[in-house]
């Protein structure tokens, strides 16, 4: 949760500008969204799909946007899992968030649960479908959710903690310096690296869209 107003966090929110550095690299606009390469990678392969209208989590999302999401996390999540060999996801609902607007991380990851939540899985419950994660949304407003591959959990909430999910994927990937994305920003050397990823994640895309053609 946050300090901020709602009214606040919408005028100040990076990812509600469509010139904002957050939305620099897309992959793809929709409708409702846009899916693009995260600017602070924690590994290539990072991609973020975030809903252009003003939604904390997608436990918010109304139906048709969530029925939009469906297919454009199923189709980039086999994109990803094609591509780079593995996939993973993950989502603060409304938890450890930095930026207060809904965006969804895919990106390679083939490791354990319990490298992630390294509490134990009794802080952990599996579920099969997102609407769970809009019924818990409904009851409790808030979530922390990730997956690995076909796998999907929510965590205990009473473990949140500021980029909860960003600084244990990193660690988890041999990258910790990537958790702290604002503090990442300013290291020049792990920025060109990530550039690199971007610039070729966006050409595999292309290459992808093309093969498809």
């Amino acid at each position: 949760m946050n300090n901020f107003s709602e009214e606040s966090l919408k005028k100040h929110c990076p990812h509600c500008d469509p010139n904002s550095f957050a939305l620099k690299f897309p992959l793809e606009e929709t409708k409702n969204f846009w899916i693009v390469c995260d600017v602070h990678p924690l590994i290539k392969g990072h991609i973020l799909i975030i809903p252009k209208e003003h939604l904390s989590c997608m436990g918010e999302y109304p139906e048709d946007i969530y029925q939009e999401f469906l297919s454009l996390f199923n189709k980039f999540s086999d994109f990803i899992k094609k591509t780079y060999g593995s996939v993973s996801s993950f989502e603060h609902g409304k938890i450890g968030q930095t930026v207060f607007h809904s965006h969804i991380h895919i990106l390679p990851f083939d490791g354990l649960s319990t490298q992630i939540v390294l509490e134990g899985e009794n802080n952990l419950k599996l579920f099969n479908d997102f609407s769970y994660l809009k019924s818990i949304y409904e009851k409790e407003g808030k979530y922390l959710f990730f997956s690995i591959g076909d796998k999907k959990w929510v965590v205990n909430t009473n473990l949140g903690a500021t980029r909860f999910f960003r600084d244990r994927f990193a660690k988890a990937l041999g990258n910790p310096k990537r958790g702290n994305w604002k503090e990442m920003a300013n290291d020049k050397e792990i920025m060109e690296k990530a550039h690199f990823e971007i610039k070729e994640l966006q050409q595999k895309w292309k290459n992808n869209l093309v093969s498809k053609n």
